[in-house]
């Protein structure tokens, strides 16, 4: 089956690399199990982060968008569920007040190799649905290679000031 092996594993220090090289510092945070243990866990160590943790998905869209304000990047990690829990907020503060919220988003139990879309995961199967109905620029990352779309994917953002979302489809290592 595609995907077993850890050669078809995105690997956690490469996402942290091309977030580092899309010039965030700021890790506004909730706990997600798809990338606490080897992203968050990683960016908590490193001292070229300053991670922010928050109660709230909603307070994280409105912590990233301060941070904008103040001239920082920031990248806002959370479940996909949270997502669901925040449309509101990024609907206001993101969309509408045009500011570049950059979200990842660990879509827990996303099967592997299957587009979030075909999931039997109900939730899962209308993240990218809400994304395009919200005109929010969206890309999975989940294979060695696709973690290339994060530093274009966050410039855009912050060029044209509005959100985008990385569907983290798997577990990195």
């Amino acid at each position: 089956m595609a995907g077993d092996n850890d050669a078809d594993r995105l690997k956690a220090q490469d996402l942290i690399r091309e977030i580092k090289r899309a010039g965030i510092r700021f890790i506004v945070a909730l706990p997600d199990r798809t990338t606490s243990e080897h992203v968050l866990k990683a960016m908590i160590k490193d001292p070229d982060f300053q991670v922010v943790q928050v109660c709230k998905e909603d307070e994280g869209v409105s912590i990233c968008s301060g941070l904008y304000a103040a001239g920082h990047r920031s990248l806002l990690l959370m479940q996909y569920t949270g997502l669901l829990d925040s449309i509101n907020a990024v609907r206001g503060v993101a969309v509408q007040g045009k500011n570049p919220v950059c979200m990842m988003v660990g879509m827990l139990q996303k099967e592997p190799g299957v587009p979030p879309t075909q999931s039997k995961r109900y939730g899962l199967r209308i993240i990218e649905p809400i994304l395009d109905a919200m005109q929010i620029e969206h890309h999975n990352i989940e294979a060695p290679g696709t973690e290339d779309e994060i530093v274009p994917a966050v410039e855009r953002a912050y060029a044209e000031q509005r959100p985008v979302a990385m569907l983290i489809g798997r577990e990195p290592i």
